[in-house]
């Protein structure tokens, strides 16, 4: 996520620096004049220093957890990116101090500035100095073979869904209607004249274990088959020829051109009956983009789509929405896991209350109730073995101990612009299960500085309410109410999300959650940018405020 620090504060520095000519055009003293100008051309360098350290920065955060050297390096920019930011912030601040009381009193202010002008200019000179250090480093350590890194990351990610029939729970409903649009049989929906579908939910909802399973039971009722997973950033190039890999067909894939490919699929594609499946579908164009090499004619094709965000596809008429599991589900999936190997697969009456609160920890998601079930079934089925697990379950979940948790949410925030991640965090800062009001958050999210007019044509709160309602449509925040013209009124953070994009925020320093647990002497409030505090312990935290010296934010609920 230090891109997304580096990418806030490129533009701060921009602003800045829009308003030289004005700020210079002020400066009655040439004293004056002079500082702000070796300030301002500080500041010019950071920015342009930080710029060229965009494109790798975003590269970076593949790489950081499997490689120590890249680790080090996006975490020692990403501090002093922060310590550019406060020189900006405090030279704001001094700018509008400038502006308030008397001729006399608002000369003396400058005056006294002058000094200012220059401490800033020389903290951000070494600060550009460390930056090129920085930069020097990495080129003399970097270390290669990240494309090797790259796909085994790829690879954990396809594999966090599960195959087998009884982790069908609670989407048999799902699976039905499923077969039925795939055959084309039944009323309704399934009928539809559509060769697309999808089916959509939030991460880890059981999209993608729903269709493999659909699709392993029916790919042998169709001529040609294909299972293909689209990245985030794809290209349609790549695209056509993994398609044309998966279905078999004979053309010289390395040399053939965009349309030569097309029109290989569309010919070999046409009077069969086939099926596709492509899944991990982020962008709201890929359909557009290859919905003309399907035939429209002569031929039975079905294309199911899987997504995290609801507008991939604009026909919706035979779309799946998988919601989290129902409790009676829950109970059904935990109990598979945690006693798969009994015979009767059931709970022991001493274990059932603590089942019941992992249950409600999960809150319906799939892959947080079949990875902790799991867990427990390699324990002892007594009940302090799962007290032990339960009291340690937050910091399971947040260090990954449950194999694929921290995945979940890595792959979810790869995919957002860098002013967007920092809104979905500072969501995950407000208490467990706290309902957000969306003028509230918006607001919050200006105050921040996490909004910037993209365009003259809307306002910061347009473009407030357009991030709101993409975090909601890529299932990162769940809609609770909605007003009667259909607009978002008040959303929440699933629980499990919440955990995880909390680690995220303390491992990017981007905040911490004070909930007095643990007494002061275990939270350090060291490095951290916002603190939340929680059930009114601010009295207690402030035994524990040294080392704030980069705190910009305090919440408190």
């Amino acid at each position: 996520m230090a891109e997304a620090v580096v990418g806030k504060l490129v533009v701060m520095l921009g602003a800045a620096l829009a308003k030289e000519a004005v700020i210079l055009g002020r400066a009655l003293l040439g004293k004056e004049a002079t500082a702000l100008r070796g300030l301002f051309s500080n500041i010019r360098r950071s920015k342009a220093e930080l710029e060229s350290m965009q494109a790798y920065l975003q590269e970076a955060e593949r790489f950081k957890d499997t490689d120590q050297t890249t680790a080090i390096f996006v975490g020692e920019i990403r501090g002093l990116a922060f310590r550019i930011e406060d020189v900006v912030d405090e030279f704001i601040y001094k700018l509008e101090d400038c502006k308030h009381g008397g001729f006399a009193g608002k000369m003396r202010k400058r005056l006294k500035h002058i000094k200012a002008w220059r401490c800033l200019a020389a903290k951000l000179q070494e600060i550009e100095a460390q930056l090129q250090e920085a930069n020097r480093r990495k080129r003399d350590y970097a270390v290669t073979g990240r494309s090797a890194t790259a796909a085994r990351s790829t690879n954990q990610v396809q594999a966090l869904h599960f195959t087998r029939d009884e982790d069908l729970v609670g989407i048999e409903e799902h699976k039905e209607r499923l077969i039925r649009w795939l055959t084309g049989s039944g009323d309704g929906p399934e009928q539809s004249s559509s060769k697309v579908t999808m089916v959509w939910g939030m991460p880890g909802v059981g999209k993608t274990t729903l269709v493999d399973h659909v699709y392993n039971t029916m790919k042998e009722d169709f001529d040609v088959a294909a299972w293909v997973t689209v990245s985030e950033s794809y290209r349609i190039e790549d695209l056509l020829k993994k398609i044309a890999s998966q279905f078999s067909i004979t053309v010289d894939i390395a040399n053939i051109e965009v349309r030569g490919l097309a029109k290989s699929i569309h010919n070999y594609l046409q009077g069969k009956r086939y099926i596709l499946v492509l899944d991990d579908v982020w962008d709201e164009r890929l359909w557009s983009e290859i919905r003309d090499i399907f035939p429209t004619s002569n031929c039975i094709g079905r294309v199911v789509m899987t997504s995290r965000k609801q507008t991939v596809l604009a026909t919706r008429e035979s779309a799946i929405h998988l919601e989290p599991l129902q409790e009676h589900h829950s109970w059904l999936l935990f109990c598979k896991g945690a006693f798969g190997d009994a015979k009767d697969k059931e709970c022991p009456l001493e274990l059932q209350e603590l089942a019941r609160k992992f249950i409600a920890k999960c809150q319906g998601l799939p892959i947080a109730i079949a990875c902790i079930s799991r867990l427990l079934s390699c324990k002892p089925p007594i009940s302090s073995e799962w007290e032990d697990v339960y009291r340690g379950l937050d910091l399971q979940l947040a260090n990954d101990v449950i194999p694929g948790a921290h995945l979940i949410l890595k792959v979810s925030l790869k995919d957002l612009q860098y002013d967007l991640k920092n809104c979905f965090l500072h969501c995950a800062l407000s208490p467990e299960d706290c309902v957000l009001k969306r003028r509230k958050i918006m607001r919050q999210w200006i105050t921040a500085g996490f909004i910037t007019e993209k365009d003259e044509s809307k306002t910061l709160e347009e473009v407030a309410e357009g991030y709101l309602a993409e975090l909601v449509n890529r299932s990162l925040l769940q809609v609770v109410e909605r007003n009667h013209f259909g607009r978002l009124k008040h959303c929440r953070m699933h629980d499990v999300i919440r955990l995880l994009a909390l680690n995220k925020a303390k491992e990017e320093c981007f905040g911490k959650v004070y909930n007095g647990s643990g007494g002061t002497g275990a939270f350090s409030v060291e490095g951290a940018r916002r603190i939340s505090v929680l059930g009114g312990n601010i009295k207690q935290l402030s035994r524990s405020r040294s080392g704030a010296t980069q705190l910009c934010a305090l919440h408190v609920f």
